[in-house]
């Protein structure tokens, strides 16, 4: 009979979508991510609007947090800690001195991945797209 990995449930590997945040700045950057989860490690890679990346780290299935260094080719390393709810990974990142927030989530979970695409493209374009408001009735 074959074992149940907890970390299918929590942590599921594969395709991962999300955005991270700097301080005093409401704009979200996407990041496109593809994550294997195995016995405690977390390994993967990704893209977002800074380049390519890499990502090593550990998670627990038993508190659900999770941490890991995300390493941009030739460029710099930006430390992440998160922790896991029903809404996905949130947490913070670090470089530096600087810290920010981010939050991810796989593909199958939350809202469309395509309105998520829509809404941070919004919320980052200068200046902000034309909206059509109806007339109350």
């Amino acid at each position: 009979r074959p074992r149940i990995n907890m970390s299918d449930v929590n942590f599921p590997s594969g395709q991962w979508v999300g955005f991270y945040t700097y301080p005093h700045r409401s704009a979200r950057f996407l990041m496109d991510l593809v994550l294997e989860f195995r016995d405690g490690v977390l390994t993967g890679e990704g893209w977002d609007d800074i380049g390519l990346f890499d990502i090593d780290g550990r998670y627990s299935t038993e508190n659900l947090e999770c941490s890991w260094i995300k390493m941009y080719y030739r460029k710099h390393t930006v430390q992440y800690a998160g922790y896991r709810d029903k809404k996905g990974i949130w947490g913070t990142w670090m470089i530096g001195g600087t810290k920010g927030g981010f939050h991810i989530w796989p593909i199958g979970e939350g809202a469309a991945l395509e309105k998520i695409r829509e809404e941070a493209r919004e919320e980052v374009s200068l200046p902000a797209p034309l909206r059509m408001v109806p007339n109350p009735k």
